[in-house]
């Protein structure tokens, strides 16, 4: 797939061997009148539809059943620090690009859903990353759609209000408008 070209060409450019960058990645395609949603990683999509929240995307935590079982059989531990659940007690993630060090657990292989069909209750599409979702709630996303009906103000106020409440990660965050 796209996502494992893009990891494999990630880690070919960084060539310094003690590097371990790595990403998320989160990418809404609309084909037709349906939505597809890939991730690798924690960073999270959400439809607004006739005023409700729906998850487009599932993070990838190593706490998750089917995430620990993988990086396990894989040969990879998963261990809790007090705070998070981390992957060989580096990565509070368990798919990313990148993270060389951890290349053998933590894969690049993306969940694609097919969820959403732009019907006219479709409203919104917000795609963030978990500096973001780790203080805003679904439900402070709806009341600020509410109140505003331009995406980039929205994407702008939602990252605003990420920062105000402390994000400890970095926050990009994206509105896209459809029918409202």
């Amino acid at each position: 797939t796209t996502f494992l070209k893009t990891d494999a060409d990630f880690l070919e450019s960084v060539t310094t061997p003690y590097r371990e960058d790595g990403s998320t990645a989160l990418a809404a395609v609309l084909v037709g009148d349906q939505i597809y949603v890939a991730n690798v990683g924690d960073s999270r999509a959400i439809a607004l539809k006739g005023g409700k929240a729906i998850p487009l995307s599932d993070d990838h935590k190593p706490n998750l059943k089917d995430e620990r079982t993988r990086i396990e059989n894989a040969g990879g531990g998963v261990s809790y620090d007090g705070f998070t659940w981390r992957v060989d007690g580096i990565l509070a993630m368990s798919r990313a690009f990148g993270n060389r060090s951890l290349k053998n657990y933590v894969i690049a292989e993306p969940d694609i859903q097919q969820e959403t069909q732009v019907s006219s209750d479709l409203e919104y599409l917000v795609l963030a990353t978990d500096g973001l979702w780790d203080v805003v709630q679904n439900e402070d996303v709806i009341s600020l759609m509410r109140a505003t009906d331009e995406p980039e103000v929205a994407a702008v106020k939602l990252t605003e209000m990420a920062h105000s409440r402390h994000s400890s990660d970095n926050i990009t965050c994206i509105v896209v408008g459809f029918h409202h």
